[in-house]
């Protein structure tokens, strides 16, 4: 049987299907389609959506894993940077009676503001907006109950990486600071469409609630020193002329609004010293943290979300501060 040519354009050009220019312009936004609806069920089922939640999706495409929501939950919030594909996913809602259940959000969901309150979010996520997007996530308030997200397999395992592990860092730290992480399913790239250059692997992401009381702008600066040079010790991390020079003002900054506040109460306030002498007596107030929790020579990548809570805090008890 002879081979069927395609429908050709003015130019002899085949002219591309809608679903295909759709694909194609997808995969431009880093979205490639979920074509295997046992997958869609396994992200579902793992959601355990119950008949009250408002669930989030991100980029949901033509609606396969929204077609699956929407009957299992209240309302489904879905944010989609494409037009052509919210047109195709409310026709799609419409003929299955369930738009009435879908709010649509046309947008780039990382450069929006707040989000709205959700109950679960369940979506396959652009590879590039993966780790912004876990963050926003996190940080949002109120807690969300979880999140089942599909993502690149090497970002999958560095989020459940533990301690010692080659692939364990800030993002990992980070991560399992705010919230408890779960690997629940690989997934091989030709459940794609088109299929990516990578495998993907859906995990589980639980927040913590409540979350550590600590000051969290300390703890990113204190975790950027410590990740600052992997293959360092800490002692040899924070003892770098730069990491020194920004501890020292930071400390010098503290001891001026303690002069301050016990001159102007009538207390007498202790003798001023040059950065010098501040950087010497910054130095041991370091080294003896260090040595006390006994981190000075390990490494950060084998130290866990406790111990470098456990340091954060001895660092402050000594009056160091990160911010």
């Amino acid at each position: 049987m002879g081979k069927v040519s395609k429908p050709k354009g003015k130019e002899g050009k085949p002219k591309d299907s809608f679903k295909q220019s759709m694909r194609l312009e997808h995969s431009r936004f880093g979205q490639h389609l979920l074509k295997n609806p046992l997958i869609v069920d396994g992200m579902v089922e793992r959601a355990a959506i119950r008949g009250t939640d408002t669930v989030l999706e991100v980029g949901p495409g033509t609606g396969n894993l929204t077609l699956k929501l929407l009957p299992k939950a209240k309302q489904v919030i879905a944010f989609e940077i494409d037009e052509r594909m919210i047109a195709e996913l409310i026709k799609r809602a419409r003929g299955n009676g369930l738009e009435r259940k879908l709010e649509i959000r046309k947008g780039d969901i990382c450069k929006t503001g707040d989000l709205p309150p959700f109950d679960i979010c369940v979506a396959n996520i652009p590879y590039q907006i993966s780790s912004p997007l876990v963050f926003k996530l996190l940080l949002h308030r109120p807690f969300f109950r979880c999140a089942i997200l599909m993502v690149q397999r090497e970002f999958a395992q560095r989020l459940v990486a533990p301690p010692g592990d080659k692939l364990y860092c800030r993002l990992t730290l980070n991560t399992q600071l705010l919230a408890r992480v779960e690997h629940l399913m690989k997934v091989g790239r030709n459940n794609f469409r088109p299929p990516p250059k990578v495998d993907s692997s859906v995990i589980r992401i639980e927040p913590r609630n409540p979350p550590p009381p600590i000051n969290f702008t300390e703890w990113d600066a204190l975790t950027r020193i410590a990740f600052g040079r992997k293959n360092k010790t800490l002692s040899a991390n924070f003892k770098t002329t730069s990491v020194m020079g920004t501890l020292t003002k930071n400390y010098a900054l503290i001891q001026s609004t303690l002069q301050s506040k016990q001159s102007n109460s009538g207390t007498t306030a202790p003798p001023h010293l040059d950065i010098v002498e501040l950087q010497k007596i910054v130095s041991a107030k370091v080294d003896a943290v260090l040595v006390s929790t006994q981190f000075a020579d390990k490494r950060a990548r084998n130290l866990d979300v406790d111990d470098f809570i456990k340091l954060l805090l001895e660092f402050n008890k000594v009056g160091i501060h990160f911010a």
